[in-house]
């Protein structure tokens, strides 16, 4: 779950708009669309998916792990946490494309 007013406003900025493709998708759907274009439309639904996922894991990783390295007694530990961090959500965006 989102953390912040404004992951949280981000979060179901993206949701609005993965509701109106979905609803353009059923359109098209109900008008006989060619595949392609339904193909096309199924495949940005897809991403607009993974990106929102992204971000909430994103958010929930740096509060998990975030603070964590916050109370970590030497700096150096403390940057390579947060290289770990980054280096996973690197890695699941990447998997999510």
């Amino acid at each position: 779950m989102p953390h912040s007013p404004q992951e949280k406003k981000r979060a179901l900025t993206r949701l609005r708009r993965i509701r109106g493709q979905a609803e353009a998708l059923e359109r098209a759907l109900e008008q006989g669309a060619e595949c392609g274009a339904v193909l096309q439309q199924l495949a940005a639904i897809r991403g607009a998916v993974n990106g929102l996922m992204a971000e909430v894991l994103e958010s929930h990783l740096r509060e998990e792990f975030g603070d964590a390295a916050g109370r970590d007694a030497g700096a150096r530990r403390t940057g390579d946490r947060q290289a770990g961090i980054d280096q996973a959500i690197a890695l699941v965006r990447s998997y999510l494309k």
